[in-house]
């Protein structure tokens, strides 16, 4: 992991989470992606040749080492941290954090915590029961300016993870359109 990744991974723990009714998003390009209510993995494959993932963390944390905000989200245990970059055409667009409660890990015989580089939208938007609620955005300063980012919870078949991302300057949401 190089050091504007570890910069980047910190400010998404620094979001001051805020609910999507009081959020002014600054154009209607920006609320698409932030909103996006489908896969981001879709939603990136579909503006470019190429998407990768680049597997940054996969391994379990203790309930102890959760926040606040993520107990409530996901009640307190044991949860599988996976930290990915998103790239479209090689270049990271997206970073994710995503939490794994250890009652949420096996979906029907799948073991998220082999996941590997496959991107978990593909996974869990290929499942048939599938939900998101709890969804707050962001923004936070980065030495490269302000990012935008997302939080929600996912229920997969009845159940929780977290998925929290943030994106990348390189990401094209932030091209285009200036004003809504």
């Amino acid at each position: 992991m190089n050091q504007s990744t570890s910069l980047y991974l910190s400010a998404l723990r620094e979001v001051k989470w805020q609910s999507v009714d009081s959020f002014r998003f600054p154009n209607s390009l920006t609320e698409r992606w932030v909103l996006e209510n489908g896969s981001m993995s879709h939603l990136i494959k579909s503006n470019c040749q190429n998407l990768t993932v680049k597997v940054l963390h996969n391994k379990v944390v203790k309930a102890e080492r959760l926040n606040h905000q993520e107990i409530q989200l996901l009640d307190y245990q044991q949860c599988l941290l996976r930290k990915v970059a998103l790239c479209g055409d090689d270049v990271p667009w997206v970073l994710g954090r995503t939490l794994i409660p250890e009652s949420s890990l096996d979906l029907k015989g799948h073991d998220f915590s082999k996941q590997g580089d496959t991107p978990l939208g593909v996974t869990i938007f290929g499942s048939e029961d599938v939900q998101r609620d709890s969804l707050q955005v962001g923004v936070v300063s980065t030495e490269t300016g302000d990012v935008f980012a997302r939080r929600s919870r996912l229920w997969v078949n009845q159940k929780p993870m977290l998925v929290a991302e943030l994106f990348l300057p390189e990401c094209p949401m932030y091209s285009g359109e200036t004003d809504k």
